[in-house]
């Protein structure tokens, strides 16, 4: 059992829309990745999801509302919910969810569809 230093984990790397696992617990994975510019609008079918913002500022914009969150700010998004992540600057999110997780969820597997995460 040792600390995580999560800002230096997210030094190690410089690319967005990457997830890394940084932890695990109980079926879960705890996930940093940088956000800039737009993601894909997508949803999990099976598992809700949570994102914590750590540095900066990001959106999520759903069918009817976008939220904004800023740094120390977090939400959950509910299975099956549609949802789209943006960040106009750099920021830096961590996630919680389910190890079954695929980042582009029920979509279509993309150029943004991570399944083969590195652990950090």
């Amino acid at each position: 059992m040792n600390s995580i230093d999560i800002k230096e984990k997210f030094r190690l790397f410089d690319d967005y829309w990457n997830p890394r696992i940084i932890g695990e617990l109980n079926g879960q994975l705890v996930k940093i990745a940088k956000f800039k510019g737009e993601f894909e609008m997508h949803k999990h079918d099976h598992e809700d999801e949570l994102f914590q913002v750590i540095q900066g500022n990001i959106k999520i914009e759903f069918e009817n509302e976008t939220v904004s969150l800023n740094e120390g700010e977090m939400i959950v998004v509910p299975r099956g919910v549609l949802h789209k992540p943006s960040a106009d600057e750099e920021a830096w999110v961590m996630m919680f969810e389910p190890a079954s997780t695929i980042n582009t969820g029920e979509n279509k597997p993309s150029d943004l569809t991570r399944d083969n995460l590195q652990k950090l």
